[in-house]
């Protein structure tokens, strides 16, 4: 949800289709953020779980070749399907808009629109990473110990990536429509059966990466047909009729150029994490697989940090519209307190357990050498990275969406891109690749502090 977010949040309370209106205009501030992220985090860490538990499965029954073909993996597929993340916001911000408006016929075009596009894109994706995923791999100097599992795990992921992009579809439109405890369940059923699916691939059929990437795929399906077959269910104006799934082009039109900027966004954020990752690729096996193992861990503090991001878009939307910019200021101060306190918390837990919590994933010194040296570089700093997104929501709220966009572009991608050229290869060790995400974060920060103290984002203007 966004800036045209009506200020409302409707929830089905009952077959007989009780409504509960929920405005953020007034109240608690705290309790209102709280309340609202709650949910957004805990489906973001199901998901984080979700991918996890391949990496600790593979690690520990089949080795560290294995862990390093499907970590260096994961910024491959973020950067292949993160164009249909920013159509999820898009179509999410759509939906809830209409649906708070009341416009059945409208929220109908929207709904099966959205789908549509899902159903293109995934099938798309699909294909590309299938196709595609050898060359990259080539391209991020992926070494020849882990290049075959890399090409078998990733092929046999995007042949049901498909199911990811309709799953996160179908759950953007239920958090739109406020009924995100839905979805949540059905991640809880989804990620509790990929563990199982896991165990027994790998573990009991030692089918390897392959079982991983197997396993991902039928949880992605389930809990895709499990959400859609809700959709068709349920008794309201964004019920679904699989037979009217199509692309409208107008809506498709509202939907893209609202997603636009979050796609554009990831992507290249994504493009410059596999840049990162070609770095620490050089490094070899051992240090790809410790990097990897670590990065499954960074997800538990950065997907919170993004909720809260998420949230706070909201929070300022409801209020920017009724005109409350006292709430505004306010909301911005909340939610960058309350990602200070979660990061340093979580980010002192890792650097205190760092060696156990690595050791989860492989038994090999090396590899949990290069993981936990991982944590001293970023857990300490997290709070820099939450202080940038916290206030990047807020601003996203007032309808702003490019300064932000523009701001984290340059620290997270332009700065990283240049150092990972320019000064690692001055560094003799992985250190170097470390490095560059505290300062990146860093310089995020201080852009955003600048922006939100002296921009013109406060300025009334037409949503």
């Amino acid at each position: 949800m966004d800036t045209m977010e009506s200020g409302k949040t409707v929830m089905i309370k009952t077959k007989e289709k009780k409504q509960k209106t929920i405005l953020m205009t007034e109240g608690n501030i705290w309790k209102q953020l709280i309340l609202f992220s709650i949910p957004l985090i805990l489906g973001n860490l199901l998901q984080q779980l979700y991918n996890t538990m391949d990496s600790v499965i593979v690690g520990n029954f089949v080795g560290s070749n294995a862990l390093a073909a499907v970590g260096s993996s994961s910024s491959l597929i973020y950067l292949l399907i993160a164009f249909s993340t920013g159509a999820a916001t898009g179509a999410g911000v759509v939906v809830a808009q209409l649906y708070g408006a009341g416009d059945k016929s409208k929220v109908q075009d929207a709904v099966h629109t959205a789908l549509g596009i899902a159903v293109v894109l995934g099938i798309v994706l699909s294909v590309a990473g299938m196709i595609i995923s050898p060359q990259i791999l080539k391209w991020m100097k992926t070494p020849e110990e882990v290049m075959v599992q890399s090409v078998q795990y990733l092929r046999l992921y995007f042949a049901g990536v498909v199911f990811n992009v309709v799953y996160n579809m179908s759950a953007g439109i239920l958090n739109a429509v406020g009924n995100s405890k839905r979805s949540l369940m059905y991640l809880g059923i989804a990620s509790g059966l990929n563990i199982g699916l896991d165990l027994f691939f790998i573990a009991v059929l030692k089918m390897g990466v392959a079982g991983a990437a197997i396993a991902t795929d039928i949880c992605q399906g389930i809990s895709s047909i499990l959400i859609v077959s809700f959709l068709v269910r349920v008794p309201d104006k964004y019920q679904v009729t699989l037979k009217k799934i199509k692309i409208h082009k107008k809506m498709a039109s509202s939907i893209i150029k609202i997603g636009l900027p979050a796609g554009i966004q990831n992507m290249v954020i994504s493009l410059s994490n596999v840049l990162v990752q070609a770095g620490v690729n050089g490094f070899g096996a051992k240090a790809m697989a410790g990097f990897g193992s670590y990065l499954k861990v960074d997800g538990f503090n950065i997907l919170p940090v993004l909720s809260c991001s998420m949230a706070a878009t909201t929070f300022t939307g409801q209020n920017y519209g009724a005109e409350k910019m006292d709430r505004v200021k306010k909301g911005m101060q909340v939610t960058v307190i309350m990602g200070i306190l979660y990061t340093v918390v979580t980010g002192i837990l890792l650097l205190v357990l760092a060696q156990p919590i690595i050791s989860i994933f492989t038994s090999d010194a090396e590899v949990i050498a290069y993981g936990v040296l991982a944590t001293r570089y970023f857990c300490p700093f997290y709070f820099l990275l939450s202080i940038m997104h916290s206030l990047a929501g807020t601003v996203r709220g007032t309808g702003k969406t490019i300064p932000p966009m523009i701001i984290i572009l340059c620290a997270l991608c332009v700065f990283r891109i240049l150092w990972v050229q320019l000064v690692t290869p001055y560094f003799d060790t992985i250190r170097g690749i470390y490095l560059v995400y505290p300062l990146s974060w860093l310089i995020g920060a201080v852009l955003m502090v600048l922006y939100t103290w002296k921009g013109n984002w406060r300025q009334k203007g037409k949503l």
